[in-house]
Formats: C-alpha cells, structure tokens, sequence
C-alpha cells in the first residue's frame, strides 16, 4: 500500500498529472468544481468544460495549471482565493486536481 502511494507521488511530481485519474475520480472532480466544494469553484473561475464564467478568479482555460500548482493553492489558498485544506479531504483535493488538469489539457 505504502509502495502504491509513493509511486503515484513520484508520478505526480514527475509529470505533474494525476497518475491514475479514473472516471469516478474526475466525476467526483467536476462535482466539487461545479458545486460541491464550498465555495465552489465554479463561482470565480472560468472553465468551459464546467461551463463556469466567473471572474474572480484566473481562467483556467488560459492557466492550464499543473497539478501539483492546483494542490498547492488549494491547501494553501492564493490571493481572494480560501484555503481549502480544512474542508476538502487529500483525495477530494486531488480529485480536483485531476478534473482540471484533463479539463484544461483538451
């Protein structure tokens, strides 16, 4: 088990993509962007595959943000932006994470 997490996390650090991004995982990604995640991140950012207009926050379109960027400003917050590291777990923060990069990467 142990072995499993430090190759994802080698992965990750390697690529900076989600190493095993599954359906669930991006459903349950574009769940907590959409709507879930309070405040939900849909409501400042720009993202067509959400179909989110905000203006708040940067177009992540245009950003194209990494994955190991994402989780950096969830568990620390940026700018108008919360920290989101007391109320998303780690795999809800990485599901995030993973719906954004293969949604920005099309």
């Amino acid at each position: 088990m142990k072995f499993a997490a430090i190759a994802t996390a080698s992965l990750l650090a390697i690529t900076g993509t989600p190493a095993m991004a599954d359906e669930a995982q991006l459903a349950r990604g574009k769940e907590l962007f959409m709507t879930k995640a309070v405040p939900a991140c849909s409501v400042c950012h720009v993202m067509a595959d959400a179909g989110s207009v905000g203006t708040i926050g940067p177009n992540l379109d245009e950003l194209k943000p990494d994955t190991a960027r994402i989780l950096k400003v969830l568990n620390e917050g940026m700018g108008a932006m919360p920290s989101f590291k007391a109320s998303l777990s780690s795999a809800d923060m990485e599901a995030v994470a993973a719906y954004v990069v293969k949604s920005t990467s099309k």
